[in-house]
């Protein structure tokens, strides 16, 4: 059982969470909502594009693409000798993308042409209230090139689903083409009416968002999503259910912890995108960018030498939190017998014989001696024999870095559907075991 100072700290974390994930609809309101969290604890942010010049004690974050996030306390000791404590989650969440040129007329209904990002459970999608937000690049009159984020919070789109009485089979054997059945409907038209997108956007610029100076939208990358926020629930309000919960939560838990840490080591959270379709990009883990920071904060605050960066990396160590299967009751059959967390019974470690996790016995002992002494319950997944198994950055950064790595985090229902559940104890047990790390 959590004493009062658990529970008053998960209602704090909840709360806190619901308000984080109805701000971030999309990658780019992510990294925008956490940005100005860290400026409002006193973080520095930093150009890619500029020198960088750091101090001892000091907070810094730096963004690239809009959509990926690190920060960092530069601590007080010496890199070398005690390394990086490193945090990893990512931003984005499977979802429906709007497709470039996605204007479709059909019996007088405007709708919209979308593509499936990720691995998304498609069943929830049909006949929520969505909602479009993302960001605009577009043209001012002045000729420069400038990018916005946009969110239409209202519900403007749905996809309705097909009539019990036109699919008898529905329920036994329902199959969704991602082609032609998921196309939302966002209004309707007149015998001969039609929609332009790009117009829309235009207008919603000028109009709603007071950008007079915008002349033209050239591209954009647009999302859509459920209006319904986030709430705790169950009869105790012992669950916290919500879209995207896979894996802002882990970003949210990782910013908290990060702040709350003492300034004596090293300490370092990233949040990159692309994770849901192989972190290969710009933005992505398998990209450069944590690997040019560590490279450019080991320039700066310790020798440049490529012996002194070497032992930056092997006295540093990440742990990889992306959110684990809960087991769940009406499908228990579904995990193996030893390894089936419970929702609100502790963070996850999560193992594979694999590498789809790179969590090592070494790693793993040292988290079960963490959340020991910090009073933590702790849980272990394992994949059943005759199933996949899913993976994270974990073994990318492991790969690309050579660090020790692990990989935890928060046992969830419905993963990868448009509204997922987790413990609500679960915030605060990660928050004090990722404090307590950041902190040794």
């Amino acid at each position: 059982m959590a004493n009062k100072s658990d529970v008053a700290s998960s209602v704090d974390l909840n709360s806190g969470l619901i308000g984080f994930i109805q701000a971030s609809p999309t990658p780019y309101h992510a990294v925008n909502t956490l940005s100005a969290a860290l400026k409002a604890a006193g973080f520095l942010s930093l150009n890619e594009s500029k020198p960088w010049k750091l101090k001892k004690r000091q907070g810094y974050f730096v963004t690239r693409g809009g959509s990926s996030i690190i920060a960092f306390k530069t601590g007080n000791d010496d890199l070398a000798s005690t390394g990086v404590r490193m945090v990893g989650a990512h931003t984005d969440s499977p979802c429906l993308k709007i497709k470039p040129q996605p204007e479709i007329h059909r019996y007088q209904y405007a709708q919209l042409g979308v593509e499936v990002y990720g691995g998304v459970l498609l069943n929830p999608w049909f006949d929520r209230d969505l909602s479009i937000a993302g960001r605009i690049d577009y043209r001012e009159k002045n000729g420069k090139l400038s990018h916005c984020l946009i969110n239409f919070e209202k519900a403007i789109a749905v996809i309705p689903s097909l009539a019990i009485h036109l699919d008898r089979e529905a329920n036994e054997n329902r199959k969704i083409n991602a082609q032609t059945d998921i196309i939302p409907i966002v209004t309707q038209l007149g015998k001969d009416g039609s929609i332009d997108l790009k117009g829309i956007l235009l207008e919603h610029l000028r109009s709603t968002m007071k950008l007079n100076t915008a002349e033209k939208v050239l591209a954009y990358d647009l999302r859509l999503y459920d209006v319904q926020p986030p709430a705790l629930t169950g009869m105790h309000e012992e669950f916290i259910a919500g879209a995207r919960l896979d894996n802002l939560l882990s970003c949210y838990v990782g910013l908290q912890s990060l702040l709350l840490s003492n300034d004596k080591h090293a300490s370092l959270l990233i949040c990159t995108d692309h994770e849901e379709v192989g972190s290969i990009s710009a933005n992505g883990a398998k990209g450069p960018f944590l690997e040019s920071v560590l490279e450019r904060i080991a320039e700066t605050l310790a020798t440049a030498s490529a012996e002194s960066k070497r032992h930056i990396l092997e006295n540093s160590i990440m742990f990889s939190v992306d959110n684990a299967h809960g087991i769940h009751p009406n499908f228990p059959g579904k995990h193996d017998d030893k390894h089936g967390p419970l929702l609100n019974a502790g963070p996850v470690i999560k193992i594979n014989a694999n590498q789809r996790y790179a969590t090592s016995s070494e790693t793993s002992a040292f988290f079960r001696q963490l959340c020991e002494d910090s009073h933590v319950p702790v849980q272990a997944f394992v994949v059943r024999n005759d199933m996949g198994c899913g993976s994270t950055i974990g073994p990318i950064v492991a790969g690309e870095l050579g660090v020790k790595t692990l990989d935890i985090g928060v046992p969830t229902f419905a993963m990868h559907s448009i509204r997922e559940m987790a413990g609500a104890k679960d915030t605060a047990y990660l928050a004090s075991a990722l404090t307590a790390f950041y902190n040794r």
